[in-house]
């Protein structure tokens, strides 16, 4: 397949891509839509570097989305970065105009548009909140928490100052911090039965638990979540949220 035949090229860049939601998204939006003239393309990199030749092999690139590894490290090769990517610290979003790479994150967009759809009208978000894991989506995530005035603690293997590990973690921080967000892949498919290291039987009816791995559906975390009746959401409809984001930056002006 010749990529440079499109008139406008896309594709999403990160280390191992073997299922990409992005490409399959795309890829439906664009047949039914009946946009032949554009493709979405899967560029596996083995290390963020090979960003400048890639971009350079296709003059019709028009833009590209960012994932794990390289959210963080891809601010090295961008010339210039929109000030919530900025203040995030992340980068999950590129728009490429004659040559110039330009930087956003709409993962905070999907994230919190998805979040607040959560909570029954009537009714308000946890006030207090546990984000497990400090990679580039946490970092997302961590910013709506502040814009939305909700306290929280980062979870993270190793210790920081910035953060608690899980080995901090009691039934009493769980039943404090009603919001709990995974921004982890434990649990992703073919690894289901992984779960983050939680006190789980702390959980009640009253917790808000969020995962960002959306494959399976139900992770082994929002099991747990589920079997006592709390309220559960997986990261699908922040996938697609963030997907149609990023179509919008790279289709007007900004």
């Amino acid at each position: 397949m010749d990529l440079n035949s499109y008139k406008h090229l896309y594709g999403l860049i990160g280390a191992q891509l073997s299922y990409s939601f992005s490409k399959k998204y795309f890829g439906e939006k664009f047949a039914n839509e009946k946009r032949t003239d554009s493709f979405y393309e899967l560029f596996p990199i083995p290390k963020i570097e090979e960003i400048d030749q890639l971009i350079g092999r296709y003059s019709n690139l028009r833009g590209l989305n960012v994932t794990i590894p390289y959210k963080e490290q891809v601010f090295d090769f961008l010339d210039e970065i929109n000030q919530d990517a900025a203040e995030i610290g992340a980068v999950n979003t590129i728009k490429i105009v004659d040559g110039k790479r330009i930087g956003y994150n709409t993962d905070h967009y999907g994230f919190r548009t998805s979040l607040l759809e959560m909570v029954p009208i009537g009714e308000k978000l946890p006030t207090r909140a546990l984000v497990l894991g400090t990679g580039g989506a946490a970092k997302a995530i961590s910013y709506v928490l502040k814009k939305e005035n909700i306290e929280f603690l980062s979870v993270s293997r190793t210790p920081g100052k910035d953060r608690i590990t899980y080995d901090d973690l009691t039934e009493e921080t769980i039943k404090t911090h009603l919001l709990i967000i995974n921004t982890t892949p434990l649990g992703t498919y073919p690894d289901i039965t992984s779960l983050p290291n939680l006190p789980y039987s702390a959980f009640t009816e009253q917790h808000y638990l969020y995962d960002l791995v959306y494959n399976p559906a139900e992770t082994a975390f929002l099991a747990q979540g589920n079997r006592v009746g709390a309220k559960t959401n997986n990261g699908l409809k922040m996938l697609s949220l963030q997907a149609e984001k990023a179509w919008e930056i790279w289709n007007n002006t900004y």
